[in-house]
This record gives C-alpha cells, structure tokens and sequence, in this order.
C-alpha cells in the first residue's frame, strides 16, 4: 500500500515534469505516430492507462506541440479581432486624407455655343426683321481653399462673336478677361475653421484607434495566456483523475480476491464498484474539460481557414509549474495611471473636446472677411471702319487678333481693382453658443470621467495585486494539505491492511487527495493566471469599464452644427 502512495506521488511529478519537453524549432504538427501525447508519456512511464475516448481521439487527430511564446505569437498573426482591429488605423488614415481633401484645388472648364436670333425694336436695327447674334465661349478657372482659411478663385473667359446688327463696331468680336477673387477671414475662421477642427479630430481618432490596438493586443495576449494556462491545467486534472481511477480499480481487485479467500464480506465489492463507477464519471468530465479548453485557445490563436481547423490537437509544453517574483504594487500604481489604454484613449478623447471649444468659441466672434477682386480685361476682331460717324456703309476693316487681345489682359492694361470688407453679425444667440456651452460641459463630464478611471485603474491594480499575494499562500497552503492527505491514505491503507479500517475510510481518503491534488493544481493555475493579470491590468482595464469609444467624426460646419467628441462611457475591454 505504501508503494502506491509513493507511485501515485511519482506519477504527479512525471505528469509536471513531461510538459517542459522542449517544442521542435519548427513549430509543425506532430501525429501520434511521431511522438506520443503528454498524458500518454506520463501514462506509459508509470504504467497506467489512458481512457478510451482519449485513446481513440489520439490516435485519430494530429498534434501540434505548442510552447506559450508560440501560441502568443500565433494568436499576434492569425487572431481575427486583432486584424479586425489593425484596419481601424488604416480607416482613420484614409478619414484624415478625406478632410485634407477640402485643401485641394479645384480646376472648372466649359465650352459653349450660343446663337440668338431677336426681332428689330428700335430704329438702331438699320431696317433688319431681326437680328442674329451667335456667341462661341470658353471659361477656365481654379478655385481653392487655403489651409489658413483664406480661399482663391481665379476664371479667364474667352469668346467670339458674330452679329447682323447694323451698328456693331467688331465683327467678329473677340473679348477676353481675367479675373481673381481673394478672400481672407479677419475673425471668425481665422484661427480655426470647420475643415481645421476636422483635422484636428481626425488627427485625434487616428492616435486613439492606435490605443484601441494596443488595447486589443493587450486583452488578447492575456487571453491567450489564460487559455494556455487552462488546457495546462485540464491535462494535469484528467492526469490526476486517472491516477484516482486506477486506485479504485486496485482497490476493487484487491476486495475481490479477499472476497475470495473469506477475508472480506461480498458487500464491500459493491462499494467499491461504486467507487470505479464515480471515477470513470470524473475521468469523461476531466476529457470534456480538455476539448472546451482547447476550443478556447484554438479560437484565439488560429484562423477558421486554417487546414484542420477543429481536427487539430493542441499540446501546451509549458504546464503551470510555480514561479514566483516580487511584485510592487504602488510601482504597479503608477504604471497604470500613466499608460493604461482606457485612460489614454479617455484623455484623448479630451483633445477632440478642446478642439471643439476652440471651434465653437471661434465661430461666435462675428464673420469679417477682406475681399480682394482683380479684373483685366482685352477686346478685338474685326473693327469696321464706315464712312460716316454714326452707321454708314463700311469701307475699311483693321484687324486686332487674339494675342492682342491677350496681351492687353495679360499685360493688364485695363485693371479693375476692388477691396471690400464684410461684416456680418447673428442678431441673438447663434447655433455656436449652444455647442459652446455643450462642448464645455462635455469637457466637465471627461475630466470626471477621467478621474473616475484613474480611481478605478487604481483600485482595480491593487485587487490584482492582491491576488497575486493571496494566490502565492494558496500554493503553499494547498500543497501542505496534500502532502497531509498522502499521509493520510498511506495510514488507512496500512489500517484497513491489518482490519482497522474500512474500504470506505480508504476511499474517502482516495477522494480527498485527489481532490488536495486538484486543489494544488488550481492553485498553481491561478497564480500564474492572476501574474498575467498583474501585467495586463498595468495596461488595459480587466473589466472593461470606461474603455469604449466610439471615434468622432468631426462633422461640423460653420453654421455650427453639433460635432461629437467620441467619449463613449462604460462597455468595452474583454
């Protein structure tokens, strides 16, 4: 009997010892044809055997042996929310260029033909029924808004012109002017405009997609890690509930052969069947505990069209052996409040509000605007020269072409020059005045938000600090209590020996060491689980609390429509 408490003792530690094999350099998938299983390995070194329905699923699926550092970098390459959330910086770069593009210039062209025909109203139609006139034109021009609010226009128009009035002086007629309108807000939009306050929020939303990233890498490591940590553990657990059922059976060929001699009444067999059955029962929970486990961590780390995707069997090298270190939670503190993505993205968030107050504020000052127009100018043709001052038959044509028609705008030899300010003022309280008074308060409402997060990210180290410190005594306290229920089925089992005990005592102190075993394991697990906690929480919120966003759009106009500063409250994490 003492040498089954000893062999069980050794099959613990061959089960532990068995997953920090190391992991081939290239990673690929291993079949049960190549190297046994990590529970078959320990099974076979102490002698034991393996359920059926893990039996038959190893030697039907393929394997894939994976060290906790792979499976984290599997799950940065093929994990579909953080693809998902690599393409919002790339939308926030292509919203970026889209407000840019209010800056670009504009080019304008059209070509027309005109022809009109009118009736004869007044003596000046020399006699005419009517009078024909046929216009061909062309316009080009650029126009453009400036980054610093100011805009351009610029037009040269060109036409030609043939009519049947007596009394034209050109015919053909060419015209031609240039004209450039320049205008610079004094106030309002000066410093900043609509299409600047875009910017400045798309600018913002770029950085603070950046931190949802960051967030979403976070959470998802932690995840991964977790789930490692938990298929770990379901392996050891069915590890440990194996060894319970191969004691039970023991336990129950032993009665039957003192049944045999007289020894033992037959009443015991049945007992003791009983025990085989309840552990046959923890043994298939203990598989389906390792198949949800393994879902767990298949769907983080490994894309849906991967070959095999569900066939694929997934082996942890790493198992959740105790590694302790020191921890400084004030330190811990400090990083958090500095850096933690809910927190980053909230205080950027702020950023949106600040440019909003700016805008609103400047779009209440009233509307002056410096307007510089330039005109030049050029006509030519034909010019008829007639024999008398007024009508008259003609009797000569001088000839002015159409570069010097250019010429003379080009040359500018006939400017106009107009300046003129603009000056306009809403009677009463604008649109403006009230996104002014609700950006401030959107302000007042983030700066609270703010230090209610940083009371939260704070609170929320300390707890998991703490666990960390409590997980630790937990190890030691599990670990003693399993020493002390060894201890114990090694004594029942030397009294039940001589007839001092019971197979029941002897069962009982089966079920409790399988279950300070158990205990043991967990406790393990949740250390190294609340480590990967400790680590994250310094980053990202564990609850999710405040760290949603929905990014702003910076839709606002100079009438003073309302823009969103992107601030969700609560929701969000993982």
């Amino acid at each position: 009997m003492i040498g089954k408490t000893i062999r069980g003792c050794r099959v613990f530690a061959v089960i532990a010892a068995s997953c920090v094999w190391v992991v081939p350099a290239s990673g690929q998938a291993l079949s049960d044809s190549g190297r046994p299983s990590i529970l078959a390995r320990a099974a076979a070194t102490e002698g034991l055997r393996l359920p059926v329905g893990l039996q038959t699923a190893a030697g039907s699926r393929p394997a894939r042996r994976l060290t906790m550092d792979e499976a984290v970098e599997l799950a940065l390459e093929q994990n579909l929310n953080i693809r998902v959330e690599r393409l919002n910086p790339q939308i926030q770069d292509l919203a970026i260029a889209d407000v840019r593009s209010a800056w670009t210039p504009s080019l304008d062209t059209s070509v027309q033909n005109n022809t009109q025909d009118s009736p004869a109203t007044n003596q000046l139609a020399g006699g005419l029924d009517k009078i024909t006139t046929e216009t061909f034109s062309n316009n080009v021009g650029i126009s453009q808004l400036l980054p610093w609010g100011a805009s351009y226009q610029t037009s040269w128009n060109s036409s030609r012109q043939t009519t049947t009035n007596f009394f034209s002086s050109f015919d053909p007629a060419l015209r031609s002017n240039f004209q450039a309108v320049y205008v610079q807000p004094l106030l309002r939009n000066f410093r900043i405009d609509n299409t600047r306050q875009r910017l400045r929020v798309s600018r913002t939303n770029r950085d603070i997609s950046d931190i949802q990233l960051r967030d979403t890498i976070v959470s998802t490591v932690r995840n991964v890690k977790n789930a490692y940590w938990e298929l770990s553990y379901a392996i050891s657990a069915l590890a440990v509930q194996q060894q319970s059922l191969e004691l039970a059976e023991e336990s129950l060929r032993n009665n039957r052969t003192r049944v045999e001699v007289g020894t033992m009444a037959p009443i015991d067999i049945v007992e003791a069947e009983a025990e085989v059955a309840r552990n046959e029962e923890t043994v298939i929970v203990a598989e389906a505990a390792i198949d949800e486990a393994e879902d767990a961590l298949r769907a983080l780390i490994m894309d849906p069209a991967t070959p095999n995707f569900w066939a694929l069997r997934l082996e942890p090298t790493d198992t959740p052996l105790l590694q302790t270190q020191e921890i400084d939670i004030d330190a811990a503190v400090g990083n958090a409040l500095g850096g933690r993505t809910d927190l980053a993205q909230i205080r950027r968030s702020l950023d949106n509000t600040d440019t909003n107050i700016e805008f609103y504020s400047n779009q209440r000052l009233p509307d002056v605007n410096l307007q510089v127009n330039y005109l030049a100018t050029g006509a030519g043709g034909s010019r008829l020269i007639r024999n008398q001052a007024f009508g008259g038959d003609v009797i000569d044509t001088v000839d002015v072409g159409f570069g010097s028609v250019l010429s003379d705008v080009f040359g500018s030899d006939f400017p106009t020059w107009t300046v003129s300010l603009n000056i306009s003022y809403p009677i009463g309280t604008s649109s403006a005045d009230a996104n002014l008074a609700r950006s401030r308060l959107e302000r007042s409402q983030t700066q609270a938000r703010i230090r209610s997060t940083e009371l939260q990210a704070a609170t929320e180290v300390r707890r998991v600090g703490r666990e960390v410190n409590t997980n630790l005594k937990r190890v030691d306290a599990t670990r003693a209590a399993r020493q002390l229920a060894e201890e114990r089925l090694e004594a029942e089992q030397k009294k039940f020996a001589v007839g001092m005990s019971t197979s029941f005592l002897v069962f009982q102190a089966q079920r409790d060491l399988a279950q300070a075993r158990n205990g043991e394991l967990r406790a393990i697990l949740d250390y190294n689980r609340s480590q990967v906690d400790f680590e994250a929480v310094q980053e990202t919120s564990l609850t999710g609390g405040g760290g949603s966003f929905t990014l702003a759009t910076g839709a606002g106009n100079v009438g003073g429509q309302a823009v969103g500063v992107g601030a969700g409250g609560g929701g969000g994490g993982f």
